[in-house]
């Protein structure tokens, strides 16, 4: 059940994650999350969530202007 809205299902999908860091876009494309079936609300896993931050770390040492990301080829 969705901790957001407490109604709906949860369902394995995948969403676009975007980080704003210092005027430069980050976008991880493709990334798996649980996705509420009635609010939108995304979940990942803490194993995501972890790679996630590991994929935006490496992106900000190169500091481009707009940096996107397929989560399945980085991972």
């Amino acid at each position: 059940m969705c901790k957001y809205c407490k109604g709906g299902d949860l369902i394995e999908s995948t969403t676009t994650h975007v980080v704003d860091f210092k005027n430069h876009l980050i976008i991880v494309r493709n990334v798996p999350c649980m996705e509420c079936d009635q609010c939108g609300e995304k979940y990942f896993t803490d194993a995501v969530a972890e790679r996630l931050e590991e994929i935006v770390n490496e992106a900000k040492k190169f500091m481009q202007e707009v940096s996107i990301i397929d989560y399945n080829k980085a991972a």
